[in-house]
């Protein structure tokens, strides 16, 4: 089965700032964020999605690197116009660096599943399930650019678009890519599935809140309406880990945050990422980032 998650989710995956976001309103519909990051990031899990995921460079000049989870880091620089292409059933791992003056942003534009079965239906005759796109990593396609400059334009001003200018938009961006990106599928059926968004973002909205708290598979299940054998197959699609594995890689990251913005002790550092022992704390950090939480500070406050 693929391992999917959800657009509604994929904002808790990938830290940064989120500038602006439309939901689709409809099933025919697309979702856009605009997100703000940071100019250097270390390795996070960017789960699949069941949506064909469009990401436009907006502004900066990073160096993205991606992976399968496991595999070998593809580093490919890119700058403003630049956009991404991911359909992949697979969870992957992303870091970036960036190395122009311009903060690093990005535009995410997901398509809905009905519109582009539509889309696909008009221009090839095929059905989704018969249909396959091609990954994209860095490339320029002018026609794509100008339909995201006018999108990101239309979001980023003082009025909301309209929701029929956004459809447009919308239909003009599908019809393009599947017109230009399709790959030979040989007859291969392309699944997509994955958890529901409303449920998925109960549980990684639930995880990021209590991370001081113990951690309760039982209850995590129960958000997502699923048995607990059910759920964590399920999650494990989607994220490539195993709930509680991603509840320990979101403490980590959540204390590794907070030793390099905070001047919090180490002890409340690991109190509020739910390590009431401070010996435990100091050990899973060290097995996670081989080092200790105070030199890992030490190192990070010399480096910066």
């Amino acid at each position: 089965m693929p391992r999917t998650a959800s657009i509604e989710s994929m904002k808790d995956h990938i830290p940064g700032v989120l500038l602006r976001e439309r939901k689709a309103r409809a099933p025919d519909d697309i979702h856009v964020e605009i997100h703000a990051h940071a100019p250097v990031q270390e390795p996070v899990v960017v789960p699949a999605v069941p949506e064909p995921m469009l990401v436009w460079i907006v502004s900066g000049e990073p160096v993205v690197e991606e992976r399968p989870l496991g595999g070998e880091w593809l580093a490919v620089p890119v700058r403003r116009g630049d956009f991404y292409l991911t359909t992949s059933p697979a969870p992957v791992e992303m870091r970036w660096r960036n190395t122009g003056p311009e903060p690093f942003r990005v535009m995410h534009v997901y398509l809905g599943l009905p519109l582009l079965a539509r889309v696909v239906k008009e221009l090839t005759g095929n059905e989704l399930a018969r249909f396959a796109l091609r990954e994209v990593s860095g490339e320029r396609d002018p026609v794509l650019s100008g339909l995201f400059e006018a999108l990101h334009g239309a979001l980023s001003g003082p009025v909301p678009a309209g929701p029929s200018f956004v459809q447009g938009v919308a239909q003009a961006i599908t019809a393009h890519v599947v017109a230009h990106y399709e790959c030979a599928a040989d007859g291969r059926v392309v699944l997509r599935g994955g958890l529901p968004a409303h449920k998925l973002r109960r549980v990684l909205d639930a995880m990021h809140a209590g991370l001081a708290e113990p951690f309760d598979l039982g209850r995590l299940a129960a958000l997502a309406e699923l048995s607990v054998f059910h759920f964590s197959r399920v999650f494990k699609q989607a994220t490539g880990m195993s709930p509680s594995r991603y509840v320990a890689r979101l403490r980590m990251d959540e204390a590794r945050r907070l030793l390099a913005d905070t001047s919090q002790s180490v002890l409340d550092i690991g109190l509020a990422v739910g390590y009431t022992s401070p010996s435990h704390f100091a050990q899973v950090f060290r097995d996670a980032t081989g080092t200790s939480p105070s030199a890992w500070r030490a190192a990070r406050q010399k480096a910066a």
